[in-house]
């Protein structure tokens, strides 16, 4: 930016304060041409890159000048709902100004906020009546105000006291001279070019004169030798602009090239340059541009270019006229999609499209180029399956048509549409194979279902006996998911079932093997054999940046999976690397990925990002009949996050929700969602642990049997948190003792500390402080690979061990009003607080009446309460709770 330093410098020196907290802004001015828009452009482009700053943007135009707030709707597009439509009184506007308000320190305080507008004097009235409100409300927000405007264009009063206004002078001499030196090297020393880039550098009125030269070169009247080369070598540019490379393209395209005129090397130099090739290809005529085009594809595809390459030219060939270029554009996006280029994908197999092709191949094409349009556009990527599926006649291809066509419904949370397409190819199919793939694929979508699920279940239990090796597996893996989750297996049996397939597998049908696959992945999942599933999923899922296919079964299944080893892992790090993106990439999209999901919003929330948690777990809407499992994850997520809170009565509603669902599907074990260990804990904070008890001890008799160190050790921290305090003691012994020996980190980590509270409230506060440092130090730990921040339970785990720090120093003080309860009187309260009577705390304590309501007396005293409902709330503020 030539004689910009002062502009430089004054937003440089705003956007320093209103990081520090106090907003400015700044206005720029100036003629048409002065550099308004590029200083604008290049403030934004520093914030960005240093990432120190959101960034908002917003233009005015004439066009929208008449309708109020149309820039403000452009500046902050998630208020669109509060901005009205039309002029409103003074006083009305007033508190829409106010809303917007709110909506930009909302913003800020996540990050501090650029927001930057172009042309101001174009926008509308109100929307520049806000921006005026807004610059008088600065001074406390983290905002940089940056507008510009034409030199005499009306904006309104900004107050002086926050902001500047700038006035954009013209260039001097010296810097015309420099600037022409440098746009004059893009001639290389052609002079009719070196004219026109100066005299497009000084403004000439109508269209740029350098673009004109170059178009003149090969429009009609032009040298027809001149203009054949001009046009090769600027397709040649397109994939070498190397001068020299782009000569040999050429040389080889045929006889009329092999001997080049004097200058063709000068002409290769000037339209190595982006925009002389822009121009000339701009100027050309479509149908001889055409055949340079086809000739240089072909010339590429014999040489042994890349199908990228060799694709770069055919895209423009419109129909395509040979076979040969509809295979080149299928290797060219299969080169795409393995380096995660879906889009360019896509283009490249709707083109090939456009080519003769037998049937069978179009259906294939379509077939492939349907599950891609899933990734970016669901209802396009179903119609493009509907298609493949009536050009397909072969019952094999069919049967593939039709199962990715299903789970693309499914994905959508068309449960019902899936099961109806799958069930009438089966009816229709005439090849037993193909009728035992569908109906085994039908019967992994039916699981977002619950009756259709059910169904499915009891009819895979009757033939699984029967079926061909071919599709076996699947059904077997998928009846044990069922049975694991009534509670009628354990986790050693479903090993049994699985591994011994894994290490010699049978010759599964290829239409299923994702499928069979990420079935055995969920169940060793279950089966806390993390690193097993881990590598079914790596071995079957591309590697990033490559997105999984949203159209196969499996490969929906095995996203679950590696996302959810990742959270039991406490790899919350990699659980958001590897799925964020692809979340972003579907939800949006009309797929829904719920379970994913649940699962990012968890790992999220673990790393401190707790808003962006609660955004996520947003987006699932309200809940539909045709509901999946999925929600079930999603309530149990919401009713984690808001125990995490402190929100328990919410966690309890979110907790008792996901349990009705599971119930629905005939899902008791905790394997999956241990939603009564959730609630049992959010009652015994309620200060409601008569109640949590029944779902403890049921969350832990399903745990047992399952008998995995996870579930058991799990559900013996939700009983302890309902039951007395020596029971609840040996309750956590046993849970850390458990959870020492399984790869749950998180659980290992929750268990101590409670292990160490429940220590220290009996008067054991050596090991119970032993526990809270441990509990600590493994937190640490766990987050150091994940963040350099402070994941939540580094917090929880540090929080415990400064109150525990706090009760030691309060101990040593003279006893008054505000004192800490006495280990005996602790112990007491605690069973109150459980739900117990004095009568009951008396046979369990073995103490006499009057001992207990003494002890009662003084810690009501102590804590200042007069009721033991009060209890509960007074400990929470002493952190003895």
């Amino acid at each position: 930016m030539l004689e910009r330093d002062e502009a430089g410098a004054l937003a440089a020196n705003a956007g320093a304060s209103a990081r520090a907290g106090t907003g400015r802004w700044l206005l720029v001015r100036g003629l048409p041409g002065m550099g308004r828009t590029a200083l604008l452009d290049d403030v934004v482009g520093q914030e960005s890159v240093r990432g120190a700053m959101a960034v908002r943007q917003a233009r005015g135009s004439r066009e929208e000048g008449a309708f109020p707030f149309a820039l403000v709707r452009q500046l902050l597009p998630a208020t669109e709902e509060e901005i009205p439509f039309a002029c409103e009184s003074s006083v009305a506007e007033q508190r829409t100004f106010h809303r917007l308000l709110d909506a930009v320190a909302r913003d800020a305080r996540r990050k501090p906020l650029l927001l930057a507008v172009d042309d101001v004097h174009e926008a509308d009235a109100p929307s520049k009546r806000w921006l005026g409100y807004l610059a008088r409300r600065l001074v406390g927000l983290p905002v940089f105000l940056l507008l510009t405007a034409s030199a005499d264009g009306l904006v309104g009063p900004l107050p002086e006291a926050a902001g500047t206004t700038l006035h954009l002078d013209p260039l001097s001499p010296a810097a015309v001279r420099r600037l022409a030196g440098s746009v004059a090297e893009e001639a290389h020393g052609n002079p009719a070019l070196v004219h026109a880039l100066l005299a497009d550098a000084a403004g000439e009125p109508g269209p740029g004169r350098y673009g004109r030269t170059i178009a003149h070169w090969v429009r009609a009247g032009a040298d027809p030798v001149v203009r054949a080369l001009v046009l090769a070598l600027a397709v040649a540019a397109q994939h070498c602009p190397h001068p020299r490379a782009m000569m040999r393209e050429v040389a080889a395209l045929g006889p009329e090239f092999r001997t080049l005129p004097p200058g063709a090397d000068h002409l290769a130099r000037i339209l190595s340059e982006p925009p002389a090739r822009q121009a000339a290809l701009g100027a050309a005529d479509p149908a001889e541009l055409a055949v340079i085009r086809g000739r240089m594809a072909r010339e590429l595809d014999e040489s042994g270019a890349s199908a990228t390459t060799v694709a770069a030219h055919l895209v423009h060939l419109d129909p395509l006229t040979e076979q040969w270029m509809t295979q080149s554009l299928e290797d060219a996006a299969e080169e795409a999609l393995r380096v995660g280029r879906t889009a360019e994908a896509t283009a490249f197999l709707r083109h090939a499209l456009t080519g003769p092709l037998p049937v069978g191949r179009r259906a294939d094409i379509t077939l492939r180029l349907g599950g891609l349009e899933l990734r970016h556009n669901a209802d396009a990527g179903v119609r493009r399956l509907r298609a493949a599926l009536e050009l397909h006649a072969d019952p094999g291809h069919r049967a593939a048509v039709a199962s990715a066509l299903g789970t693309a419904l499914a994905a959508q949370g068309r449960t019902e549409s899936a099961l109806k397409v799958l069930r009438r190819e089966n009816r229709t199919a005439d090849d037993a194979r193909c009728a035992d793939a569908l109906r085994s694929v039908a019967a992994l979508i039916a699981s977002h279902d619950a009756v259709a699920w059910r169904d499915a279940v009891a009819g895979m239990r009757e033939s699984v006996a029967t079926a061909p090796a071919a599709t076996e597996p699947l059904m077997r893996t998928l009846v044990a998911e069922y049975d694991a989750g009534a509670g009628r297996l354990s986790a050693t049996a479903v090993l049994d079932l699985v591994l011994p397939r894994l290490a010699a597998p049978e010759p599964v049908d290829p239409r299923i093997r994702t499928a069979w696959l990420g079935s055995a992945a969920t169940l060793l999942q279950w089966a806390d054999r993390l690193a097993d599933a881990r590598a079914l999923a790596d071995a079957c899922l591309p590697a990033p940046p490559a997105l999984p296919d949203p159209a196969d079964a499996g490969h929906q299944c095995l996203v679950s999976v590696r996302a959810e080893a990742a959270l039991m892992a406490g790899d919350f790090g990699r659980a958001l690397a590897e799925n964020a993106p692809l979340l972003d990439a579907c939800t949006e999209r009309g797929i829904r990925l719920n379970h994913l999901t649940a699962m990012v919003a968890r790992a999220r929330y673990e790393l401190g990002e707790r808003e962006a948690a609660w955004r996520l777990l947003g987006r699932g809407g309200e809940e539909t009949p045709d509901s999946s499992w999925e929600w079930n994850e999603l309530h149990y997520a919401r009713g984690v996050l808001h125990a995490y809170d402190g929100d328990h009565q919410a966690a309890l509603d979110a907790f008792l929700a996901c349990g009705a669902g599971q119930d629905a599907r005939d899902f008791v074990s905790p394997v999956a969602t241990p939603w009564r260990s959730g609630a049992a804990l959010a009652l015994a904070r309620l200060g409601r642990p008569v109640e949590g008890r029944a779902l403890a001890d049921e969350e832990l008799a399903h745990a047992r049997t399952w008998g995995t160190p996870r579930t058991v050790g799990r559900a013996l921290r939700a009983r302890a948190a309902v039951v007395g305090s020596r029971q609840a003691l040996e309750s956590l012994t046993e849970s850390v003792a458990l959870l020492r020996t399984a790869p749950a980190p998180v659980e290992l980590i929750e268990s101590l500390l409670d292990l160490g509270r429940a220590r220290i409230l009996v008067g054991n506060r050596r090991k119970g402080s032993a526990d809270l440092r441990e509990a600590h130090d493994l937190a640490v730990r766990l987050l150091a690979r994940s963040t350099t921040g402070e994941g939540r339970v580094v917090v929880e785990a540090r929080d415990a061990v400064a109150a525990h720090a706090t009760r030691r120093t309060c101990r040593a003080a003279p006893a008054d009003g505000d004192s800490p309860l006495s280990p005996s009187e602790r112990r007491i309260v605690d069973l109150a607080v459980q739900g117990r009577t004095n009568v009951q705390i008396c046979a369990e304590l073995h103490l006499s009446r009057r001992t207990v309501e003494t002890h009662l007396t003084h810690a009501y005293r102590k804590l200042g309460v007069t009721r033991r409902t009060q209890l509960l709330a007074r400990l929470t503020e002493f952190g003895t709770s």
